[in-house]
């Protein structure tokens, strides 16, 4: 497992490609059926554009840049006989999708937060099987329902998949969160889930005396050099910024107007940005990173953000934080049976295979100019593509 940081070719020439293609034991063809499946999306009604990044080892071997990242500047669902259409901005006003593209990842935000609570567990303030109440705010209603820290992380705690917290103000959101019920035993079946995220953050924020966007900073962003993934991006990183949608009730439920440059999921909308499950704003390149480090044990570079063991803890099926083995085949499809990834609603996924020493990132603006029905099937035909690459 290689320390080294991530390379890219010298030239965007296809003779440099090529050599790294070569370098990192990856078929080229496959590759080039990956990118030209890839450029289809948008014409195929999937999303507006998209970013795909394939490497292995250290080497990125395809970072390809389709459709626009800003399209549409509404959505008007009569138009089209009823069917709905996009409202087109002028045309100059398009933003081209780009490598360096910045897109709200949604619930690929847990990936992180996962890693800052595995953190805390290696310094011995988590402790990975206590009751979640033992980290209970001062004051709060808390009542033990057997939850512990691995239900959270392992997303079997039995909790609902979400509540409105946007529909409350700010100063209810955590007697919310720890009253509520699990709708089954903790521990007894997989149950995906926001509250369980949302639940880590305030336990993260309660025994580091930090909030959530500081520990991720601190913790894993700035060590890595991911400096383009971060909660709340200013506005001056607009301009790179993928659009989502054009929110609006009944379809959503804010009416906000078209989204850009702001988280899209609510409930992080209504915590200001910075939420356990949802907020983060990252490129290709920054999630390839995480990627790396994780495939490499922890470490990137000189800097070690997770002892190996930590990794494996996150890493092995059916994975605390990351899902893996069959919990990921949805979206990981035919690479090995230890591959491990996460999806975010707004059209974003990343995937490691650690039998391959592979990565794949697909990110799109899918909820551009509005959400849409989910289709898995670019997902699952990008992660086939890899598979399909990996030489001996």
């Amino acid at each position: 497992m290689a320390r080294t940081r991530l390379r890219r070719p010298a030239s965007s020439g296809a003779a440099a490609l090529r050599r790294f293609q070569e370098k990192a034991g990856l078929d080229g063809g496959e590759l080039t059926a990956l990118a030209a499946d890839v450029d289809g999306l948008p014409a195929a009604g999937w999303c507006a554009g998209a970013v795909v990044l394939a490497g292995r080892g250290p080497y990125i071997a395809l970072e390809h840049a389709t459709g626009w990242a800003l399209r549409y500047g509404s959505y008007d669902p009569e138009a089209a006989d009823g069917e709905g259409r996009g409202v087109e901005l002028p045309r100059e006003k398009w933003l081209p999708m780009g490598a360096d593209t910045v897109f709200d990842l949604a619930s690929i935000t847990k990936v992180f937060t996962a890693v800052a609570a595995v953190q805390q567990i290696e310094r011995g303030t988590l402790e990975l099987d206590a009751p979640v109440t033992r980290y209970a705010e001062d004051g709060v209603p808390a009542p033990d329902h057997g939850i512990t820290v691995r239900h959270l992380l392992a997303h079997t705690s039995g909790l609902r998949a979400e509540l409105p917290l946007y529909e409350y103000n700010t100063a209810e959101h955590a007697e919310l969160l720890w009253r509520e019920p699990p709708l089954t035993d903790p521990g007894e079946s997989y149950r995906y889930s926001d509250l369980n995220p949302l639940l880590l953050q305030r336990i993260l924020e309660r025994v580091t005396e930090r909030p959530l966007d500081v520990l991720v900073r601190d913790g894993i962003t700035r060590p890595l050099g991911m400096d383009r993934t971060r909660f709340c991006p200013p506005r001056g990183w607009r301009a790179r910024i993928a659009a989502t949608e054009d929110q609006r009730k009944p379809w959503a439920k804010l009416n906000r107007g078209l989204v850009h440059g702001r988280v899209h999921d609510e409930n992080a909308y209504a915590m200001a940005g910075v939420a356990g499950h949802a907020g983060l704003f990252s490129t290709a390149y920054d999630l390839a990173v995480l990627c790396r480090a994780l495939l490499s044990g922890g470490a990137y570079g000189q800097a070690r953000i997770l002892s190996p063991s930590s990794v494996a803890l996150l890493l092995e099926p059916p994975g605390l934080g990351l899902p893996a083995g069959d919990r990921a085949r949805w979206f990981t499809g035919s690479l090995s049976g230890r591959a491990a990834g996460h999806t975010g609603f707004t059209g974003t996924s990343l995937v490691l295979d650690p039998v391959t020493d592979t990565f794949l990132v697909l990110l799109a603006n899918t909820v551009h100019p509005v959400r849409t029905p989910a289709d898995n099937t670019p997902r699952l035909t990008a992660a086939a593509h890899l598979a399909e690459a990996v030489l001996a």
